[in-house]
C-alpha cells in the first residue's frame, strides 16, 4: 500500500520540476527500491554503513512485523532524492535498525539538498499528524543528515544526550602508534611484533560463505562471553539470521567484509566489519578464548581494520557505542551521539522529560549505588543462558 504525500507537477517548458512524496506501506518495497536507495546512500551526506539497504533490510525481515512499515521517499522528476526508512511503534515512528544500529538517519541527495530535506520534511508533518505521533530517532550523529530537516521542520523538536561513541582516523598502524604515551606505544609495538611472529592467516570471507561465517563468528562470540554477561540479543536466533542476509548483501557490493583468523591451522577469531564511502565500523567479532593466551586479538583486529580502511580510503574506524577497556588502549576520541525527536509539543516535550529524568536516575544509580552494576551482570548471564537454551531446544525441534 501507498500514501502520496504531496506531489507537485511540472506543466510547460520551464515549469518547476516535478517533486512528489509518496510513503511505502508494503514490504515488497524494500525490495523494489534496492538499487535506488544504494545510490542515494552513496550521495547522502553522514551517510554510514547502516543506512544501507542490505543491512535495514535485512534487519526489517528478521524484527519488522507485518503493517508497520514506513519508507517515506522523495521523488524529484522521477529520480529518489529522499528516504527516511521507519516503522510505526505505536504513536512513534522509528528508524529501521532500532537497537542493533549504532547510527540512525535518513538519506538525502547531495545534489538536491534543500529541495529534499524540505520535501521530506513537508512528508513527515503530515505522517504525524496525530496529537501525540512523534519520530523518535535514538542515536544521531553529529555529522546525520537528518539535522538537514531542521530549518524545514514546523513543529517541536528536542535533541537529547544518547551514547558515547568513539572513533580512530583511518591511519596505518605505525602512525596510530603515535598518539599513544611512550610507554604504552612500546608496549603495543612488542606485542605486535610477537603477532607478526605469530603467523596468523587472515582470510577475507567471499560473499556466498559469509552465511556459515556468521554462524562460526556467533559460536565463537558466544564463547567469549560465556559466564561474563553477554548481550542477550547477540544469542538469539532472529539476530543470526539478520547478520547472515545483511553480512551476505553488504559483502556482496563491497559494504561489509568477513575475516577469520587462524593459528596453526585453527580458527581462532572472526570478526565483521562494516563499510560506507566515508568510515569503516568494526561491528561484532568472536574469539576463542584459549587465543587470548597467544596472541594480542585487540591489536590483531584494529591492526586488519585500520590496513583496511586505508586501502579503501576511509577516514574514520569507527569503535561505535561503548567505552570498553580494550578499546581506551588506543586512545579513540570521544564523541556522542543524540536522542532527535520530532513532533508536536504535546508529544515531544513529555517524552524528553522523562528521558531526561531516567538518564538522572541511571546517573544517580551509577554513582550512588554501584552494586547495582554486578546485578545487571547476573541478570544477563541468566538471560544468555535462558537464550542459549532455547536455541538449542529451537535447533533440537527443527
Amino acid at each position: 500500500m501507498t500514501t502520496v504525500v504531496r506531489s507537485e507537477a511540472s506543466g510547460a517548458a520551464g515549469a518547476p520540476p516535478a517533486v512528489e512524496t509518496v510513503v511505502l506501506r508494503d514490504e515488497r518495497a524494500l525490495d523494489v527500491l534496492a538499487e535506488e536507495w544504494d545510490e542515494l546512500q552513496e550521495h547522502s551526506p553522514g551517510a554510514t554503513p547502516f543506512q544501507c539497504h542490505a543491512w535495514l533490510s535485512s534487519w526489517w525481515h528478521s524484527y519488522g512485523r507485518p503493517g508497520r512499515l514506513r519508507l517515506v521517499t522523495v521523488r524529484r522528476d522521477g529520480r529518489l532524492i529522499a528516504l527516511a526508512p521507519l516503522y510505526r511503534d505505536g504513536v512513534a515512528l522509528r528508524p529501521l535498525g532500532a537497537e542493533l544500529t549504532d547510527f540512525h538517519d535518513v538519506l538525502l541527495d547531495a545534489d538536491h539538498l534543500d529541495e529534499a530535506a524540505a520535501a521530506l520534511a513537508a512528508a513527515l508533518a503530515e505522517e504525524l499528524r496525530a496529537p501525540f505521533s512523534r519520530l523518535d530517532l535514538g542515536e544521531v550523529r553529529a555529522d546525520a543528515a537528518v539535522h538537514r530537516l531542521a530549518p524545514h521542520w514546523p513543529r517541536a523538536r528536542r535533541q537529547l544526550p544518547a551514547s558515547l561513541v568513539q572513533h580512530l582516523p583511518g591511519v596505518p598502524m605505525e602512525e596510530l602508534l603515535t598518539r599513544l604515551p611512550g610507554r604504552t606505544a612500546q608496549r603495543t609495538k612488542v606485542k605486535l611484533r610477537k603477532l607478526a611472529a605469530a603467523g596468523v592467516e587472515v582470510r577475507s570471507v567471499p560473499p556466498w560463505e559469509a552465511p556459515e561465517a556468521v554462524d562460526r563468528m556467533l559460536a565463537l562470540h558466544a564463547l567469549q562471553w560465556r559466564e561474563r554477561g553477554a548481550t542477550p540479543e547477540h544469542m538469539r536466533e532472529r539476530f543470526a539470521r539478520h547478520l547472515r542476509a545483511a553480512a551476505t548483501g553488504m559483502a556482496a557490493s563491497g559494504r561489509a567484509t568477513l575475516r577469520e583468523y587462524r593459528l596453526d591451522g585453527r580458527l581462532i577469531a572472526c570478526d565483521l566489519m562494516l563499510q560506507s564511502h566515508a568510515m569503516a565500523a568494526l561491528y561484532v567479532y568472536g574469539v576463542h578464548p584459549e587465543a587470548r593466551e597467544r596472541v594480542d586479538i585487540a591489536g590483531m583486529l584494529f591492526g586488519e581494520s585500520l590496513a583496511q580502511a586505508v586501502r579503501t580510503g576511509c577516514a574514520e574506524l569507527s569503535l561505535l557505542r561503548g567505552d570498553e577497556p580494550y578499546k581506551q588502549r588506543w586512545r579513540p576520541d570521544p564523541t556522542r551521539n543524540e536522542r532527535l525527536l520530532l513532533g508536536s509539543t504535546t508529544a515531544v516535550v513529555p517524552v524528553a522529560a522523562a528521558a531526561r529524568a531516567t538518564a538522572r536516575a541511571k546517573a544517580f544509580a551509577r554513582t550512588r549505588l554501584p552494586w547495582l552494576r554486578s546485578v545487571r551482570s547476573r541478570l544477563r548471564v541468566l538471560a544468555q543462558g535462558r537464550a542459549a537454551s532455547g536455541a538449542d531446544s529451537g535447533s533440537r525441534t527443527a
